[in-house]
């Protein structure tokens, strides 16, 4: 994760895990006082967001808060610290993971305000708005002017995937014939095991989810290499966006092995320092991502060219 992308992801989560972690680097103990203005010093922000972690700290029982006397550690032990931080963490995920999929059902419009979010969940403020940022991270939802958030498309129709599948084929060559691309010998060879180790179960046996996991990190490896930030930015959002709302299709187990050992030949390629042919080979594999039948995938194809295919 870039710095950019570590700040704009800055939000009541991370404030309220950096409030419990100065707090017990000052040897705090259960019962202690949190002083808004100390807490808001040492964090570098302003009381109105150390109020709004503090807050979140408290719906999750790390904090405990008296009328005008205000917030005290309800916690003793690092043990129970990490799992202050693990429950929130889930709370939220799980949170974001909901809104997504009402969105791919179409139980929610395109457009939702943070209370609209609150009332439908039945949880607080600080929740929405941390889960909302976790999907915008992944450039799932984007804030507007206003209190107001929107989805971006997602991959939930033909239509929206062949547009996916034509991007990439823009996009995934050039970045293998990107003039600074740069192999990850390591990662490639991990890659490698994990791919063979799929193929290695038994016919039938490889889930759409399974081979969905490898194949977003194989294609974000692709990007990783390529050495230019815009292509590596461009492609890495797209595969996030993929992860998370690309439905599960039913895919014939013959097809997903041939789509694993076409990577496998692409690593091999790019192993060998033949990008140009490595890069017809993507483009290939991506052409016959867009039918069932592997067959079929020649079918009305020119021959190829070097670099990107209309």
């Amino acid at each position: 994760m870039t710095d950019a992308r570590r700040n704009t992801r800055q939000n009541h989560l991370e404030l309220a895990q950096k409030v419990l972690n100065i707090a017990f680097e000052r040897g705090m103990k259960a019962g202690d006082h949190l002083p808004e203005q100390g807490f808001s010093a040492a964090c570098g922000v302003s009381r109105t967001p150390i109020r709004s972690a503090f807050k979140l700290l408290e719906e999750n029982g790390v904090l405990s808060w008296k009328e005008e006397e205000g917030y005290f550690l309800a916690i003793q032990t690092r043990e129970e610290q990490a799992e202050a931080v693990r429950r929130l963490e889930d709370l939220e995920d799980s949170l974001a993971r909901r809104i997504l999929s009402d969105r791919a059902e179409r139980r929610i419009g395109e457009v939702q305000s943070a209370s609209a979010l609150v009332r439908r969940y039945k949880v607080s403020r600080n929740t929405v708005l941390n889960a909302l940022k976790i999907l915008s991270r992944d450039d799932i939802v984007t804030q507007l002017p206003g209190r107001s958030w929107a989805f971006q498309p997602i991959l939930d129709s033909p239509n929206s995937v062949e547009d996916s599948v034509a991007f990439r084929l823009t996009m995934e060559p050039q970045a293998i014939l990107a003039p600074r691309f740069t192999m990850d010998f390591k990662r490639a060879g991990l890659l490698r095991s994990q791919m063979e180790d799929i193929l290695k179960l038994r016919n039938g046996s490889i889930t759409c989810s399974g081979f969905r996991a490898i194949d977003t990190e194989f294609h974000s490896f692709i990007a990783e290499c390529s050495g230019n930030r815009f292509i590596r930015g461009s492609l890495l959002t797209h595969h996030r966006l993929r992860r998370t709302t690309q439905k599960d299709a039913s895919i014939p187990d013959f097809r997903l092995r041939q789509s694993l050992e076409e990577h496998l030949e692409i690593l091999e390629s790019l192993e060998r320092n033949q990008f140009d042919l490595a890069a017809d080979q993507m483009v290939l594999h991506l052409r016959k991502s867009r039918v069932r039948r592997p067959e079929a995938a020649n079918r009305g194809i020119p021959p190829m060219k070097r670099g990107v295919q209309s």
